[in-house]
């Protein structure tokens, strides 16, 4: 009797969101944001809030991305993520698209059984808002056997949050890789020309054809003025969708760091140590592990030149030169990115 209580608990404790690690996505909730609050232009393949990436082609204005404390009334979420247009399309062109996806590691999705004859259905729950009413597209998109599946949900009032679940089935072709690399993108289609959207729709596993990805323009891009929010992301394995994973902002800091750490030095008096005599000073700075071997950018330093020499999965090194004796050469910031 008590471990069939204790296992009925455990059932309760997952559908009240419990039970962690269910969660597939990272900042699902939109709580990390370590490049910036809020983007005027968004470049393509861009990323702002963090492990979230915006692709978009042709568009006539700017893509902008900001982080709003618009949100479903009552879920717990503080933050969401928010796209918009400071332009919109005079006209439709067949290679215009945007869309915002996470990439995720293959070491990550091995619960899924993809290419087994036991493969995993998974099930996507998130909220969104949109100044467009429309039906929009869904997909996933296993990059290491060029295969994809597109489900459609559609938003049934404009600027209205309304919570989606999109089911999708197993795939029984193409092993997901069992390493750090990027295996497959979630990715939500805000909008797209003729070029994804000709084609029928691919709601079973297939071969990636462009012209099948997308169902339908939804006339954002064409829309005045046009806006999408989107936040309580969560991807599990299943066909039922529990309750959001909540995690705290350490937790979820930390998932993040793994791909892109912005590090502020000026609280820890990070400094060379200068002799006359030095014309070359060399540091190193110890962190935590990342995905892969990062590249460094130095935000801001003092007098001289400051250089990263070098980085590995869990340290940086740096170099100085052309300092001036009377002073010390700092480094006041840099960001490390091993995004996938």
């Amino acid at each position: 009797m008590t471990r069939a209580r204790d296992f009925a608990d455990l059932a309760g404790s997952a559908a009240a969101g419990g039970i962690t690690g269910r969660n597939l996505i990272i900042n699902g909730a939109m709580q990390v944001w370590q490049r910036g609050t809020t983007i005027d232009t968004i470049s393509n393949g861009g990323y702002l809030c963090d492990r979230w990436r915006l692709s978009h082609s042709g568009t006539d204005g700017n893509v902008d991305v900001d982080r709003s404390t618009d949100v479903p009334s009552g879920q717990g979420f503080a933050y969401s993520q928010k796209i918009s247009m400071d332009a919109s399309e005079t006209s439709l062109d067949a290679a215009d698209q945007i869309n915002v996806h996470q990439r995720l590691e293959g070491q990550d999705l091995q619960q899924l059984a993809k290419g087994t004859p036991s493969a995993k259905k998974t099930v996507c729950s998130f909220w969104v808002r949109s100044s467009v009413a429309s039906t929009y597209t869904l997909e996933l998109q296993d990059s290491d056997n060029n295969r994809s599946i597109s489900k459609t949900y559609t938003i049934d009032a404009a600027d209205t949050w309304e919570k989606k679940e999109v089911v999708f089935d197993g795939d029984t072709t193409g092993a997901l890789n069992n390493d750090n690399g990027r295996s497959m993108d979630v990715r939500w289609w805000i909008d797209a020309g003729s070029n994804y959207t000709s084609g029928t729709l691919a709601t079973s596993w297939a071969t990636v054809t462009t012209a099948n990805r997308v169902s339908a323009t939804t006339g954002w891009l064409e829309s005045t003025s046009p806006e999408f929010y989107i936040t309580g992301i969560q991807l599990e394995v299943g066909e039922t969708a529990t309750p959001f994973e909540h995690r705290s902002y350490g937790d979820e800091l930390a998932r993040c760091q793994r791909y892109y750490r912005k590090v502020d030095t000026y609280s820890q008096t990070y400094l060379f140590t200068v002799r006359s005599s030095d014309d070359i000073r060399r540091l190193s700075h110890v962190f935590s592990t990342m995905r892969v071997d990062p590249t460094g950018t130095i935000l801001d330093s003092g007098d001289g030149t400051v250089t990263v020499q070098g980085t590995g999965k869990d340290s940086i090194q740096f170099t100085v030169s052309g300092h001036s004796t009377s002073s010390a050469p700092y480094i006041g910031s840099y960001t490390l990115d091993s995004e996938l």
